[in-house]
């Protein structure tokens, strides 16, 4: 069975599940393809799953996830990660050697933003079935929309995207005044402009001429900004060093644009370690484990408010430059992200200091402080990966409550 195959096996329960939970679920670029015909995982290289759900419905979709376990690929915690749903556009989750979601709850990234195309996509799906999972795909102009918006100006990762466009245009039922309405509100005139002339030109697709030409009009009419796209649009070897800096600077600017947040709302500081070389007197060792632990409990008095925490841990850093994660959780809330930052590759033992605000409910329900990757990988195998980005495991020294103030 190909990795393909696998991933789809993997995906069917969750898919089901989120269906199940109430959620409208429509996969999204290579998926939808499969959807539509089976046989077309065969051609894939690409093997992850996209899922597209409603704003409304990325809560209940991301539980589904979280429940059965599903690991998230930026090594944060389940509870940190659901504070921060409304403002994500996506989220990569794997399970397993094969298992592989993208769950999207917008279909375009923050530098092709259209609020009134994000309804019509949904208007215009239609409906279709996944490894015996009824779903939603997008119409043929929104597949081929879409191929080009997450494909196009990457296209040297692979052309699974082009196939996807190709295998569109082919079935001869695309809406193309619908594709060139979607193209102008999404700002895709130069990465369409750039992949259907490819495809009506080297490759023989049906692409109308009326449509390719005018999708050049409107490349043409982008200015400036139409030779940064082309910079991201070609392959990378086809550039001499210049022109390849240049590329690398203009996607940088689009990742910018990119990340852009679905809300407005504070960012999310963490508390950042600074190194403790001792302290006053009334820090008095924590009983607990003396031996290096992934996650230990903090009591709480019985105190209800806002009250200062002071944490000190001991941790022993490998020889690496490297991020240092830590988390403080209560049962599926999240209360505090932490974090440092080891600049030196000499490595070795080293005491961290970490302060901070916490609500406390007077229940003395207590805290979790626990070690994170700062990434997620499938294996853990390799000891330079372990060294690089693995959870560091750390003894809790002592942990005071004080008023605010």
């Amino acid at each position: 069975m190909d990795q393909v195959a696998v991933a789809m096996r993997e995906a069917e329960p969750a898919l089901q599940a989120m269906t199940d939970a109430g959620c409208l679920v429509m996969l999204i670029k290579g998926a939808s393809r499969i959807a539509l015909n089976a046989s077309a995982q065969r051609g894939r290289v690409a093997h992850d799953i996209d899922i597209l759900v409603r704003p409304q419905d990325i809560s209940a979709a991301f539980d589904v996830l979280r429940d059965r376990d599903w690991q998230i690929a930026t090594g944060v915690s389940p509870q940190y990660l659901r504070t921060r749903l409304a403002s994500l556009r996506s989220m990569n989750f794997f399970k397993g050697n094969h298992g592989d979601i993208d769950l999207h709850q917008l279909a375009y990234d923050g530098s092709q933003q259209s609020d009134e195309d994000d309804q019509a996509i949904w208007r215009r799906a239609a409906a279709a079935e996944f490894s015996g999972v009824g779903v939603l795909v997008p119409s043929p102009a929104d597949r081929i929309a879409l191929a080009i918006a997450h494909g196009g100006l990457d296209a040297h990762t692979h052309s699974d995207w082009l196939v996807d466009c190709a295998v569109a245009i082919r079935a001869g039922d695309v809406d193309w005044d619908v594709f060139l309405d979607v193209v102008a509100r999404r700002g895709l005139a130069v990465a369409a402009a750039v992949a259907l002339s490819y495809l009506a030109l080297d490759i023989g697709a049906a692409v109308p001429d009326r449509v390719l030409a005018r999708v050049l009009d409107m490349a043409d009419l982008t200015g400036l900004s139409r030779w940064s796209a082309v910079l991201q649009a070609k392959p990378r070897t086809d550039f001499g060093r210049l022109a390849w800096l240049s590329r690398g600077f203009a996607k940088q600017l689009r990742l910018r644009r990119k990340s852009g947040r679905l809300r407005q709302e504070p960012p999310a500081k963490a508390w950042r370690g600074k190194t403790w070389r001792g302290g006053p007197a009334r820090r008095e060792p924590l009983e607990g484990p003396s031996s290096l632990v992934f996650s230990q409990a903090i009591p709480c008095p019985p105190t209800v408010g806002e009250m200062m925490l002071d944490i000190t841990v001991r941790i022993s850093v490998p020889p690496v430059r490297r991020r240092i994660e830590m988390e403080i959780n209560r049962d599926d809330d999240h209360v505090a992200r932490l974090r440092a930052t080891a600049i030196s590759r000499s490595g070795g033992e080293r005491m961290l200091r970490f302060r901070g605000k916490v609500i406390v409910d007077g229940r003395r329900q207590a805290l979790t402080l626990e070690a994170r990757p700062s990434r997620q990988f499938r294996q853990w195998d390799d000891q330079a990966t372990v060294a690089a980005y693995g959870a560091l495991p750390f003894q809790l020294v002592s942990a005071t409550f004080s008023a605010v103030g």
